[in-house]
């Protein structure tokens, strides 16, 4: 058996009345590409941030790379790479300063953090803009750089939140073949998207949330006998389990 790199017990978070994410159990397992999926307002992005330490939970116990997050969250950060759904910089430094303080955070050494950066620039087709300042790029060139942010220090985990919005499609190639060949060196990714054709080309496991609650887990076969739509893509699946299947009445609705 794998070994897990993600662990989540009994898992709840509650603000004030409002329960977002809910006795939660899921383990994630080294060197998988996970995808978490649901609608908005399932409880994807807390448990994103519960896992990196942000949000406490209200309930229950989470591990990552086998450390307690609650009590050793600057642990779990120096050995991951997150990536929020809207990230926020210091738009007030160039690309090329903030990679170069992100790097210096990681403590990775000058020759070191300037091939990374170097290769990740020309890769994702920064070079030439990296002395720009942040708030002058498009909301694809920040989201290249939150990426960059993450890959730099070879992160043992990755955790995305909606990675491939605002890519350009070359772009959003290039990152699925990064995370594949991270994959292949032992790297686990937890990824969530909206874009089910890619969370089901690249999952190797997949978890569907709603309002709060894990409707569902497993590969491409299982979730398939789950829904009893045996053959039927994720797209099919997704809506069937979250109960929104039947949108030919909405659908009608609109364009009379």
């Amino acid at each position: 058996m794998s070994q897990l790199a993600v662990e989540l017990k009994k898992v709840t978070k509650r603000y004030n009345e409002i329960v977002a994410v809910n006795n939660l159990d899921l383990n994630v397992r080294q060197g998988e590409i996970f995808g978490l999926l649901g609608p908005n307002g399932s409880g994807k992005s807390t448990t994103l941030k519960m896992l990196m330490g942000l949000v406490p939970p209200s309930v229950g116990f989470i591990r990552v790379l086998g450390i307690d997050v609650q009590h050793n969250a600057v642990d779990v950060k120096r050995l991951v790479g997150y990536v929020p759904e809207s990230p926020s910089m210091y738009e007030f430094l160039t690309g090329i300063e903030y990679l170069d303080f992100i790097g210096d955070i990681y403590g990775l050494s000058s020759d070191e953090k300037q091939q990374r950066i170097n290769e990740y620039l020309k890769a994702l087709q920064l070079e030439g803009r990296e002395g720009d300042m942040i708030n002058s790029y498009s909301d694809g060139m920040k989201k290249k750089i939150a990426l960059i942010s993450a890959f730099i220090h070879k992160p043992k985990l990755l955790i995305l939140d909606e990675p491939l919005n605002a890519l350009d499609p070359r772009s959003a190639r290039i990152v699925k073949d990064i995370l594949s060949g991270l994959k292949d060196q032992g790297v686990t990714t937890i990824i969530t998207t909206h874009v089910l054709e890619i969370a089901q080309a690249l999952s190797d496991q997949i978890a569907i949330m709603y309002k709060g609650n894990l409707l569902a887990l497993g590969n491409m076969v299982e979730l398939q006998q789950k829904a009893s739509l045996p053959g039927s893509g994720l797209e099919e699946i997704f809506l069937k389990l979250t109960g929104t299947e039947d949108l030919k009445a909405v659908v009608e609705a609109l364009v009379k």
